[in-house]
Parts: C-alpha cells; sequence; structure tokens
C-alpha cells in the first residue's frame, strides 16, 4: 500500500513537473477542475490531466484553437476561453467535447462566427459570444444543433444586423443577453420564434427597441433594459407595449433618466395590468422630477419598487413627488437603496397604505428624518400595513429615539437597525411596536442593550458590538445572535426561558460548565466556535459530552490553552492524568504514602531498624573517637560478652573464678558494672574500651541471639580493626562453623584466625580449663593498684 502511495505520488510530481516545462503555473483542484488563466499562454497546454472537467484559460494570448488541441480533454464539461486573443478557430475544435455544457469564448476578437463549431455539443447549456468582432450570425442558423441550450450571449458593439432565422431552432432559453445598442437592421419576428425567455437582457438601439419589445411581450419574464438613455417622453413610448404582456419583472440598469422621460415612464407604468415589479439599478436622473403630472386613477399591477445606487445629482432639490400619491397605495414592497435618501415627507410615508416591505438601507437617515418619515410630529399613521423595516447602514444615533418612532407602526414585525452609531445610547429604556419579533441591531458599537429590548422578541441580532454581559429578561426569544462581542461567558444572567439556538462565536468564552447549559434547558443548539477556550479536563469532557448540541462541531472549537493542547481541536485534546484527575491522583497518592509509611514503620518495628540506626549512629562515634586508650583509663581486665541464655553459668561459674583465688582479676559484666540510665551501646563501647581483653562466650544462644551480632557488628570494631590479642574466644559447648549464620561475619572470620578454649565436660580437666583462662586473660603487666571504676 505504501508503495502504491509512494507511485502515485511520483506520478502527480512528473506531471506537475512537466506543466512546470511548458511555463504554466496551472491549478488543478484534485485533477478536476484547472485554472490556467492569466499564465500568458499562446496556446491550449498539452500536458494537462485528461480526466478534467473543468478548464478556465481565461485573460491569457491565445490567438487560435486547432482541430487537435482538446482532443485529449473529451471528459470536459466547463471550458472558459473569454479574454483572449481569438481570431480564428478550427471547425472540428470542438468536436471531441461531447459532454460541455458551457463554453465561453466573449471579448476575442472572432470576425465572424460558424455553426460547424457547435455541431456536436448537444449537451451544452450555456454559450457566451459577447464582445468579439462579428457583425451578424451569419446566413445560416447558429444555435439550431444546440437543443440543451438555456443560457445564450452574444453581441458587440460592432453587430448591425439581426435576421429572423438567427433563433431558428430555439425554443426555450432561461436567459438571452443581446447587446445589439449599435443595430441598424432588426428584422421584426426574429426574437418571436422563442416561445419562453426567462430573462431577457438587451443593450439596443433606442429606434429599435418597440421592435424588440414587440417580440418578445408574450414570451419574456423579466424584462432588463441596459446601457441606454432616454432623453424625452418620445424615449419611453416603447414600454407601452408591456401594457398587456407576459413580463412581470422590468428593470432598468445603467440607464439615464430625464425628468421628461421619467414622467412618462411613471405614466405608463400607471396603466399596466401584469407587471408587478419595476427595478431601477445602477442607475442615473438627470432633473427633479418637478414636470411630473398628475396621474389618472389606474388599477395598476405594479406592487414592487426596487431603487439600487441611483444617482440624482440634485436630489436635494427633489420635488416632494404628491404627484403620485395615488399610485402607492397599492404598492406593497420598496427597496431604495444607496440613493442617498435623507428625508421622507410624512404625507409620502402615508400614501403607502398596503406597503408591507421597506428596505431604506445605505442612505443618510438621521434620527430626526426617521421621525418626520414615520409621522412622528403629526400624530403617527406612517406605514399603517408596515411588517418589515430595513434602515440599516444610515446616520441614526440613538436607540431609544428610534424605538419611541416606530413604535406606533401596528404590524411592524421585523426591524433591522444594523451598522448604525447608536454606541451607549441604548441604557434607557425603549418602546418599540407591540408585535415587534426580530430585531438586528448588530455593528452598532453598542456597550450596553439590557434595558432597551421588547418582551415581544424572538429574534434577536446583537452581533459585532461592545458587549461585556447580556441580561435582559426576553420570555418569547427564541434565536439569539450574540457573536463578536466580548462575552466571557454564556449569557446565564439573562432570562431566555423560549431559547431554541444561541449563536456566541467569536467572544471572549474561555468555557462553559454543565451548570451553564442547563441554564437554557430549552436551547437545542449552541453555535461557540471561534472562541479562547481554556482547555481544562472537565471542559473537555463536557464538550465531548454535549457535542450534539453544537454548531461547527469539531472543526471550529479550538484549544487556546494549556500550551500543550494550544491550537487542536477539543476533540482531539489529550491532557495529563494529573490534570484531569488531580483529586483522585491525590487522593491515591496519599493513600500510598500513608501504606508506605505503615509498611516502613512496620518494617521498622519488625527488623529493628530503629534500633539498628542507633547502633550505626553509635559506631560512627566510636570510629570518631582515639583507637588507643590510656593505660590510667583500664578499670577491668576482661569484658564478658555473652547470650543472655548462658547468664547463669557466666555470672555463677565463671566471674567468681575469675575475681576470686590467687591473683583475682576484675572483669565486668552488664548485669553489674553498666552505668544505670546510660544507653545499653555506650555501656557496652565504654566497658570494651576500659578492658584488656574481651572474652566471647560462644554458644549456640550465642550464634543465634541478635544481641550478640550487633556487638560484634558495631562494637567491637575496634577489636579487629587494631589486629590484637584483646579478643578470646570461649567455646562453652561444640560449634560447627557451617552451623554459624552467614551474618556473623566477624565471628567466622576470628574462629578462623584465632585459637579458642573449650569448657570441658569432665570436671577434671576444669580446674586446667580455669588456669588457662586466667593466663589468657592475664596481663604482660599486671598493675599494681587498679583504680576502682
Amino acid at each position: 500500500m505504501m508503495r502504491y502511495l509512494l507511485n502515485c505520488c511520483l506520478i502527480y510530481s512528473l506531471v506537475m513537473a512537466t506543466y512546470a516545462k511548458d511555463g504554466m503555473d496551472c491549478y488543478c483542484d484534485n485533477l478536476d477542475f484547472c485554472d490556467c488563466s492569466s499564465q500568458h499562454l499562446t496556446s491550449i497546454p498539452s500536458t494537462l490531466p485528461q480526466q478534467m472537467k473543468g478548464l478556465d484559460l481565461s485573460n491569457n494570448l491565445i490567438q487560435g484553437i486547432s482541430d487537435d488541441e482538446l482532443k485529449p480533454y473529451e471528459n470536459l464539461r466547463v471550458l472558459r476561453l473569454y479574454q483572449n486573443e481569438i481570431l480564428n478557430i478550427s471547425n472540428n475544435s470542438f468536436q471531441s467535447l461531447q459532454n460541455l455544457e458551457e463554453l465561453d469564448l466573449s471579448y476575442n476578437k472572432l470576425p465572424s462566427l460558424s455553426p460547424v463549431w457547435f455541431g456536436g455539443l448537444h449537451k451544452l447549456r450555456r454559450l457566451n459570444l459577447l464582445g468579439n468582432h462579428y457583425t451578424s450570425l451569419g446566413e445560416k442558423p447558429m444555435f439550431s444543433t444546440l437543443p440543451s441550450l438555456r443560457n445564450l450571449k452574444f453581441g458587440n458593439l460592432d453587430f448591425v444586423a439581426l435576421y429572423k432565422q438567427d433563433f431558428d431552432g430555439v425554443l426555450s432559453l432561461d436567459e438571452l443577453y443581446l447587446n445589439i445598442s449599435h443595430l441598424q437592421h432588426y428584422t421584426k419576428g426574429s426574437i418571436q420564434s422563442i416561445q419562453h425567455i426567462g430573462h431577457f437582457t438587451v443593450a439596443s438601439n433606442l429606434t429599435l427597441l418597440p421592435e424588440i419589445i414587440s417580440d418578445i411581450t408574450y414570451s419574456a419574464t423579466w424584462l432588463e433594459i441596459r446601457n441606454m438613455t432616454f432623453k424625452n417622453g418620445e424615449d419611453s413610448e416603447a414600454f407601452v407595449l408591456l401594457k398587456d404582456t407576459t413580463v412581470r419583472t422590468l428593470m432598468c440598469k445603467d440607464c439615464l433618466l430625464t425628468d421628461s422621460s421619467t414622467a412618462r415612464f411613471i405614466e405608463i407604468i400607471h396603466t399596466y395590468k401584469n407587471v408587478t415589479c419595476l427595478t431601477l439599478e445602477d442607475s442615473e436622473l438627470l432633473g427633479t422630477l418637478h414636470s411630473l403630472q398628475f396621474l389618472k386613477n389606474e388599477n395598476s399591477s405594479l406592487s414592487t419598487i426596487i431603487i439600487k445606487n441611483l444617482y440624482i445629482p440634485n436630489f436635494f432639490q427633489l420635488s416632494d413627488l404628491r404627484v403620485i400619491y395615488q399610485v402607492l397605495p397599492r404598492i406593497t414592497s420598496v427597496t431604495c437603496i444607496n440613493s442617498k435618501v435623507f428625508f421622507i415627507p410624512c404625507n409620502f410615508s402615508r400614501s403607502f397604505k398596503m406597503m408591507e416591505y421597506l428596505d431604506l438601507s445605505v442612505n443618510l437617515l438621521t434620527n430626526l428624518f426617521l421621525q418626520s418619515a414615520a409621522c412622528y410630529f403629526e400624530g403617527y399613521g406612517a406605514w399603517p400595513s408596515l411588517q418589515t423595516l430595513n434602515v440599516s447602514r444610515n446616520l441614526l444615533s440613538s436607540l431609544p429615539k428610534v424605538s419611541i418612532t416606530l413604535s406606533k407602526i401596528p404590524s411592524l414585525t421585523y426591524i433591522d437597525l444594523s451598522h448604525n452609531m447608536f454606541s451607549d445610547s441604548a441604557m434607557s429604556s425603549c418602546i418599540w411596536p407591540k408585535k415587534l419579533k426580530y430585531l438586528n441591531v448588530s455593528n452598532s458599537k453598542l456597550k450596553l442593550i439590557d434595558n432597551c429590548l421588547p418582551d415581544s422578541l424572538e429574534v434577536l441580532d446583537i452581533s459585532v458590538n461592545r458587549l461585556e454581559e447580556f441580561a435582559a429578561h426576553l420570555p418569547n426569544l427564541k434565536e439569539l445572535y450574540i457573536s463578536d462581542n466580548r462575552l466571557a461567558k454564556l449569557p446565564i444572567r439573562a432570562e431566555l426561558p423560549s431559547l431554541t439556538l444561541l449563536v456566541i462565536r467569536k467572544n471572549r468564552l474561555g468555557d462553559f460548565s454543565q451548570s451553564d447549559l442547563a441554564h437554557f434547558r430549552n436551547s437545542t443548539k449552541l453555535d461557540a466556535t471561534d472562541n479562547i477556550y481554556i482547555c481544562s479536563c472537565q471542559f473537555v469532557d463536557l464538550v465531548k459530552q454535549h457535542n450534539e448540541v453544537l454548531l461547527g462541531w469539531p472543526d471550529n472549537y479550538i484549544c487556546d490553552s494549556p500550551s500543550s493542547v494550544r491550537g487542536i481541536r477539543i476533540k482531539d485534546a489529550r491532557l495529563p492524568i494529573l490534570m484531569c484527575h488531580r483529586t483522585l491522583v491525590v487522593t491515591v497518592s496519599c493513600i500510598i504514602s500513608i501504606l508506605v509509611v505503615a509498611t516502613i514503620m512496620l518494617l521498622c518495628h519488625c527488623l529493628h531498624c530503629i534500633w539498628y540506626a542507633k547502633m550505626t549512629w553509635a559506631w560512627l562515634k566510636a570510629k570518631r573517637k582515639p583507637l588507643k586508650v590510656s593505660e590510667r583509663d583500664i578499670c577491668y581486665d576482661a569484658f564478658i560478652s555473652y547470650s543472655e541464655r548462658d547468664s547463669e553459668w557466666v555470672e555463677n561459674l565463671m566471674v567468681p573464678q575469675l575475681e576470686n583465688g590467687i591473683s583475682p582479676l576484675r572483669v565486668c559484666y552488664h548485669k553489674r558494672d553498666f552505668v544505670p540510665g546510660k544507653w545499653i551501646i555506650d555501656n557496652i563501647i565504654d566497658a570494651m574500651e576500659r578492658s584488656h581483653k574481651t572474652l566471647f562466650i560462644l554458644s549456640e544462644h550465642f550464634v543465634q541471639s541478635e544481641w550478640c551480632k550487633y556487638e560484634l557488628e558495631f562494637s567491637h570494631f575496634r577489636l579487629f580493626d587494631e589486629n590484637n590479642d584483646t579478643a578470646i574466644l570461649v567455646a562453652l559447648e561444640p560449634i560447627e562453623k557451617s552451623t554459624i549464620p552467614k551474618r556473623f561475619c566477624k565471628l567466622r572470620k576470628l574462629m578462623n584466625t584465632k585459637t579458642y578454649i573449650k569448657w570441658p565436660s569432665e570436671e577434671e580437666e576444669q580446674q586446667l580449663f580455669w588456669a588457662n583462662l586466667k593466663t589468657a586473660v592475664q596481663p604482660e603487666e599486671y598493675p599494681e593498684a587498679k583504680p576502682s571504676p
């Protein structure tokens, strides 16, 4: 498997290297769509992936297409060749592209078109031939071999003639775009052969416009007029043809209007029976509409007006439009965007009796002018049927004033006040329309808003503000959008019993707890992505357990700290056990520590470790003492080391024998001569140091006694380290060296290097034993007088 992957990578690298050899830098998306635009190419590359489905060769220097250049790419569905230098196309250039659905040859230099190019493109749906140099479509039907064609664009500034056969075979189009602004000849009925046109866009010669409109009166649904100038009333006469039509939307884009042409245009649309929507976009109005005439009371079908980016040089001198008030009552939707609207007369507003939708975004309305438009100073009564109001991106500065201004509009349920400059104006209470359900005050630099929200709200958007806390009482609120603020925690102080969606992205949330989530008991979805999460163990576990309610999970929930998991998805965060189970770890550690201490204490008690330590300390102190003891400090001839079980023999037999008789000896044994209250080890060491000899009474009891072992290990080191004859071994009973425990290594060594005296069992030999023992204990130079101990 690994070898296969390496081979695939090698093949892909070789392919990309081939691209580089051709001087290209094409980007291929999973070998499905290749973008080779703006690469200064002069021909179509031959090294691209043959299985690709899309190819963008726009903005290059290609001058021609030969028969074979596109043959390797028979899977192509999209081919974009616009903005090149194409002058000629071979007849069979596209014949291999049987799956092609979109072909864009716009803005090249084609002097003429050939229907042969499109002969085999039975799946072609979108064809763009705009902006070339052809003057007509030719003598033969150009599109008759394209049964799937739904989107067609052609024409240019050189196009001069349109004939009836040009649309043969085309029965239905979703979009038809004709750039025929310099058209000189139009055969009446040319477009009429198309039975249905969804969106018909035309930039035409004004003289021929009536004939063109006449041909699409009963086939088009949307008519868009582009790049035309209407200077006088006669220029607008062509629109009379739409009085009875299938057209529902009439749009003028990039057009120029004057007072005269506008007045006539308004008169005409007032008579329409089927057109419901009028759109004016990116256009210019020269005049002030003072030439408008009073209109007849017609039952116009017009219900929607859309005005976008209308430039009026003298907009400050506009008429109050009272002459068209009788047209407005039937209008249900008005959009006027980015047209420098700053003032709307109260009577003008009151004339919109049926208006339900009003969009005045991106204009110049202030608090005062909005109050005037809403008839605030004249007892209200504006927009009685209005349900949706958009006044975003204006110059509003006081949220309380805006709320009072709109409070008397009875049907208002949706208000968009976003992108204004309310700042801290929301600190006081507000009065809103009683039916208000949706309020958008996002991107308005608000720091406080809790006291300025109506109880009726169901959807609230306060994103992109400066809120640090949100504690409003909104019993009916279902959706809260509070993203991009400064909140450090979920809004748990707010009373939101009906909330089902909380969007709190891009705030300063570090974490949230189980109780925080429980506060929103009815909330089914929470979008808390893109926050600075502190990934504690409890938080990570909580998020993983409740990820089904988190929108954007898991890719947009990233840990910010601790550093060990920074930049890692919360789903993938793995924290140390000590951090995650600190209480458990501390508890277990304490228990283990207590057990270890208890075990050590038990061992110390059982193995006499404390006593052993004292022995070691005594041994160290003895080590620091001088090795030689002066003669005047010697008080005893011998110190007797024996097992307590042998005490009867030592005290009743041995001691009397040595201390009585001729030349008595002074011996030291613990029961009689140790200093009371003094530590026994110190007594032993002192007694041994103040004695000439040390008698070890060896027996089975001796070698089994730990005490005797300690004496040999810690107290008798001087006897062995000085290599003298102060140690005398007395075997009270026969002892096999093999039976002596290994821990008595000093005794083993001593028995191997010294002769020891055996206690005889026969009485006649015992006298000799005592004589030999006294001789062994008797100092070489017996002192004449010995100080008392």
